[in-house]
């Protein structure tokens, strides 16, 4: 009976190695990727900490008029509800983060939100691109929870900031609007899911 011997393992050269000259251009350099701050850049957590606030200070007070907008695009009563409840909450939260400033012991100062300047844009652009209805509704809620999960993630870290500096104050209140950014976001998409069980029963009975 014949048997089977072992051959060696034959080495295995790595796909796309690049070498030589390529090689040397392939491999990032710190001037590659280097960022250079700016002359005002944060020094301590303590500098990110009030820059954080002062980018979501702005970004709130544009919420409130953007809120406005939409609540008035709307058709479905649950969803204008949904956002004049939450035009309201904004109103406060923007109250809520000038006595943050003031816990702070500085100046309530509101930075240019880029984040927030494009997902308003987006809001605006969906309701430009669609008829006054359910489909306008749809994407409105969509853009609403962009911002949701936003205000989320920004006042989440925020609260982590102010707790890891001891700020109990501000670390409160940061956490009493993460709390209702959270609840925003559960009510809208609960109405989400009322609007694809509408659609759904609707494609039933077709």
């Amino acid at each position: 009976m014949k048997t089977i011997k072992d051959e060696p393992a034959k080495a295995v050269r790595p796909a796309n190695k690049s070498t030589g000259k390529k090689a040397k251009e392939s491999v990032a350099t710190p001037k590659d990727v280097m960022v250079k701050a700016q002359p005002d850049a944060a020094k301590d957590l303590r500098d990110f900490l009030e820059d954080g606030l002062k980018d979501i200070y702005w970004a709130e007070k544009a919420l409130t008029k953007a809120l406005t907008k939409m609540a008035k695009n709307a058709t479905s009563t649950q969803l204008i509800q949904a956002f004049e409840e939450h035009l309201k909450d904004t109103e406060e939260h923007v109250t809520r983060l000038e006595q943050i400033f003031e816990s702070l012991g500085i100046q309530a100062v509101a930075k240019k939100c880029d984040a927030m300047t494009g997902l308003l844009a987006e809001a605006n652009r969906i309701m430009m691109e669609t008829e006054v209805g359910p489909v306008r509704d749809a994407g409105m809620i969509a853009a609403a929870q962009k911002v949701e999960h936003y205000e989320i993630a920004t006042y989440g870290t925020l609260r982590v900031y102010a707790v890891t500096l001891g700020k109990t104050k501000a670390a409160l209140l940061l956490a009493k609007t993460l709390a209702e950014e959270k609840n925003a976001d559960v009510k809208l998409t609960e109405i989400a899911v009322s609007y694809i069980n509408v659609d759904a029963a609707h494609e039933g009975g077709k």
